[in-house]
């Protein structure tokens, strides 16, 4: 699928190219002339012919990705990681630094989303396209961040912190991370 992705990309590439870089000259310089010549029709055809091929290849991508049921990323043992923005827990003592840890992603909306978007952004009012897909990203970050968390043997994630950068005008990146860190658990017996 990424092969024939990147034929399209690159027949769209090449026949925009053509079409406006050699198209419209020839077009300024013969305009009383109604016969449009091979190789403009090559290349109206490799631009149009990309595009559809480029769309065919990721709504086939995005299919076969959305098929299977995501399975929850494991974790050691179902443990619970705590996450703090904090460096201390009351009643706690680190015991352990581990190091840090870190989750990533980047996160896109569908064409049709972010056109509705835009029509909001006209109007006035929340983009909720947004909203869900940050609040996705931040998702999919924090649980890749606690299972590298708990790979590693942590009972909580201190100073955690989160960055976002915007990608491309839909996308955008979102990078969560902190301290792994092991606690001392309070002594039950009576003093």
């Amino acid at each position: 699928m990424k092969i024939l992705r990147h034929i399209g990309s690159l027949a769209f590439v090449v026949g925009l190219f053509t079409a406006v870089f050699a198209g419209i000259p020839w077009h300024v310089m013969v305009a009383d002339d109604p016969v449009v010549p091979w190789w403009l029709k090559i290349a109206i055809f490799c631009l149009l012919g990309g595009i559809l091929l480029v769309l065919a290849t990721l709504a086939l991508e995005q299919m076969v990705l959305t098929a299977p049921v995501e399975e929850p990323l494991a974790t050691e043992s179902d443990r619970t990681v705590l996450l703090l923005n904090s460096d201390v827990l009351p009643g706690r003592k680190i015991t352990d630094i581990l190091g840090l840890v870190q989750g990533h992603t980047v996160f896109a909306i569908w064409l049709g989303k972010d056109l509705s978007a835009i029509i909001r952004l006209i109007l006035g009012g929340e983009l909720t396209e947004y909203t869900e897909m940050m609040g996705t990203a931040r998702s999919t970050a924090t649980e890749r961040m606690t299972a590298k968390a708990a790979e590693m043997g942590a009972d909580a994630v201190i100073n955690v912190r989160y960055m976002t950068t915007s990608v491309v005008a839909s996308a955008a990146e979102l990078l969560v991370y902190g301290t792994a860190v092991k606690f001392s658990y309070p002594c039950s017996c009576n003093r």
